[in-house]
């Protein structure tokens, strides 16, 4: 039975032969880069010969050392504070580079161009490695910090907003052409309104995100928490370090769910 004997049956989709491709494709790059000898040479042997290790530190992370939660406040308020400082500072440096990174907003192909190119290398590096260079430049301490975590803020938020804004409508922006307005006032008055909610989300999403990478960065000497991760990691206090978890852990819960609660609001 085909749509050319019956004419009212509609015709079979097409292009599973691409899905089905694509899933070959995939699955033979993932056996290659498996393979002994070529790719990265993944075993769970590792894990087989030193299970007692891993049992053992697992156990200690199990059992967290409550006294030791009053050292742990500064750290994690000096945490909080970078985040919350580099949040703010990437979001008012993010508006007018969203607003350049994006065709609907600014039609200047040079301008925009060279936008892109900057962020694209400024999300290329990462965090961990701005820290590194940023505390051997101005010393140890949370500046480097909040700068890595200003650049990482910057480069992600402006690309998720300009998509955003490209993907928007353009008639408002259109009409306010037509009326004779310039590039400046179209902005202003037809197309910011509209790009307030993505903003905001993203903004909020990188404050989540900031919360986490600055736990990170302390271990490069950046300030936060981080420093006294690597502190109790190199004495192997696998107890300590699983109070600090737990508290990241609540912090974030809060934070997400403090989040979800405005993006609810926004919509």
């Amino acid at each position: 039975m085909s749509a050319a004997e019956y004419p009212g049956l509609p015709a079979k989709p097409g292009g599973r032969w691409k899905i089905w491709l694509a899933i070959a494709i995939i699955a033979a790059i993932t056996a290659v880069t498996l393979a002994p000898g070529i790719g990265v040479d993944f075993s769970l042997d590792a894990i087989v010969r030193n299970w007692r290790n891993g049992a053992e530190k697992i156990g200690q992370l199990l059992v967290p050392d409550w006294s030791f939660f009053p050292r742990t406040i500064e750290p994690l308020i000096e945490t909080l504070q970078m985040a919350v400082i580099a949040s703010v500072i990437g979001a008012i440096v993010s508006v007018p580079l969203s607003m350049w990174a994006a065709r609907l907003t600014n039609p200047n192909r040079v301008t925009r161009g060279l936008v892109r190119t900057v962020l694209n290398i400024v999300r290329a590096v990462p965090d961990l490695l701005y820290a590194a260079v940023l505390v051997a430049m101005v010393g140890v301490g949370a500046l480097p910090g909040i700068i890595a975590l200003v650049l990482f803020n910057v480069g992600i938020v402006v690309k998720l907003v300009s998509e955003a804004i490209e993907s928007g409508d353009p008639g408002p922006g259109e009409a306010a052409r037509a009326a004779g307005g310039t590039q400046t006032q179209i902005n202003r008055a037809a197309l910011l309104p509209d790009i307030w909610p993505p903003f905001i989300n993203q903004a909020l999403y990188a404050f989540e995100l900031n919360v986490r990478a600055s736990t990170v960065l302390g271990l490069v000497g950046a300030g936060g928490l981080g420093l006294l991760i690597d502190a109790v990691r190199t004495f192997y206090r696998y107890d300590q370090l699983a109070l600090i978890i737990l508290e990241i852990l609540v912090v974030v819960v809060l934070i997400d769910w403090a989040s979800a609660a405005i993006r609810k609001r926004l919509k």
